[in-house]
């Protein structure tokens, strides 16, 4: 299954100033655990029945892939049933593996591919090919692994997909992160599980930690220290063993968060968000939002996997300006361009800083925010690690036209929720937003918005 367009329809939203918005909602499942439980699921020794498994087509990449290297793994809507192989039960698969546009397939893959004794070849599409690995292939290098990906004359130091990767016998590293990557760290702890010794990361800041919640679950030997904002893992003396049994994905706040937004800037809105995932790494947009005055009620309701779950409650309201940097933006890193609307629509200026690895998401996200808010009539000062938006209230006469989103589901989004607040019509491509959110323009409208 390749990416699926929103609603499973090929034209475009064309979203106009809506009325109010209410009711209760629920969002795909968390795309970051949706794919952790699949691997991870993969390597357990029995049957792993998941539910509320995110929809979207980066989960789906990742399904192929394992099923690729020999894990037997059936999907039927947000339900996936895998029997697990255990740690050694992998094989060399027959062709090079695709991984769509999802980032975290091709980084988690190579790490576990990294422990393998065969060799394995993982790609994507046009815009995949354009990240940089670089940061990715130096550990697993320094861990044993061979590593090879395109070169990029005007990045000599870097490489891009297609990558190779022949697994080699893995010894344990001590390593310290360049950047807070939830992706990079869950890549080597991955390999870690594989080689002889220690293997312990070190971050500049805390990234989201579904890695390190989801192995413990599963009976790891793996130790998080929060405080030191560092993971172990210790596999010498492990049984080499993870536990199979059910496990249920709670939804997507980055999805969340568009909904949320949505009613923030609609007058009269009301809408309350169910089963969603509020792990602390993951709940800075809710924090983000409250600094900028957003009426939100948070309230956590169970536990699923060591991941908090709740509702949130979100109401119209009247937003002022924020700055939005350092750890707060890192725990609202893919929500960051829909901040960036709820900023559009607020009372005075809002700052983004610390924010470069928005550059090599699957659009230059910085760029490519400042783009759609100029379209709209929105004041933006572009920076190279953030930019400013120059908020005049929520009577700001928004603009129409056609966005572009860049082949980027946020982006996509975004601009649809954007076109909500607009004194025109928006015309907003769908073909990228099934990447995380497939239901987006279903449950919206079920909530009464104008699309």
């Amino acid at each position: 299954m390749s990416r699926e367009a929103a609603d499973n329809t090929d034209g475009p939203l064309r979203p106009r100033r809506s009325g109010p918005l209410r009711g209760i909602c629920c969002v795909p499942g968390d795309k970051s655990i949706s794919h952790r439980a699949l691997l991870f699921g993969a390597l357990t020794d029995g049957v792993v029945e998941i539910t509320g498994l995110g929809v979207g087509g980066d989960n789906v990449s990742t399904a192929r892939a394992l099923a690729a290297l020999g894990v037997p793994v059936s999907l039927d809507g947000a339900n996936a049933r895998v029997m697990g192989v255990g740690i050694s039960g992998l094989r060399q698969a027959a062709e090079s593996l695709d991984c769509g546009n999802s980032g975290t397939t091709i980084r988690l893959m190579s790490g576990l591919l990294a422990g393998q004794p065969f060799v394995s070849t993982l790609y994507g599409d046009a815009s995949l090919t354009r990240r940089p690995m670089g940061r990715l292939a130096r550990p697993l290098r320094e861990m044993g692994a061979t590593i090879e990906g395109r070169g990029d004359p005007s990045r000599p130091n870097d490489i891009f997909p297609p990558l190779q990767v022949r697994g080699g016998n893995l010894h344990g590293i001590r390593y310290n992160l360049p950047v807070a990557s939830a992706q990079l760290k869950s890549a080597l702890v991955l390999a870690g599980l594989f080689a002889k010794g220690t293997t312990e990361i070190t971050e500049p800041g805390l990234s989201r930690d579904h890695t390190e919640r989801m192995l413990r679950h599963l009976g790891a030997p793996l130790h998080a220290d929060p405080a030191r904002r560092s993971v172990r893992v210790e596999p010498d003396g492990w049984n080499g063993r993870l536990r199979a049994g059910p496990l249920q994905v709670p939804g997507d706040i980055s999805s969340g968060a568009f909904m949320m937004v949505a009613a923030l800037l609609v007058p009269g809105s009301d809408v309350t968000i169910e089963n969603l995932g509020l792990n602390p790494t993951r709940t800075g947009v809710i924090d983000a939002l409250r600094a900028m005055g957003a009426e939100l009620e948070v309230q956590i309701t169970g536990d699923a996997m060591g991941e908090p779950v709740g509702t949130v409650r979100a109401r119209a309201s009247a937003l002022k300006g924020a700055r939005i940097a350092g750890d707060l933006a890192l725990r609202s890193i893919d929500e960051i361009p829909i901040l960036a609307v709820a900023a559009a629509m607020a009372e005075g200026p809002s700052q983004f800083s610390d924010l470069h690895e928005l550059r090599i998401k699957e659009s230059d996200r910085i760029a490519s925010i400042g783009r759609e808010l100029s379209r709209a009539g929105v004041a933006v000062a572009d920076a190279p690690d953030g930019f400013t938006v120059e908020g005049a209230g929520a009577n700001r006469r928004v603009k129409g036209g056609r966005a572009q989103a860049d082949h980027d589901h946020r982006i996509a989004m975004a601009a649809a929720i954007l076109g909500l607040c607009g004194e025109e019509e928006t015309e907003v491509p769908t073909e990228d937003i099934g990447t995380s959110f497939p239901t987006f323009a279903r449950t919206l409208r079920a909530l009464g918005a104008s699309l």
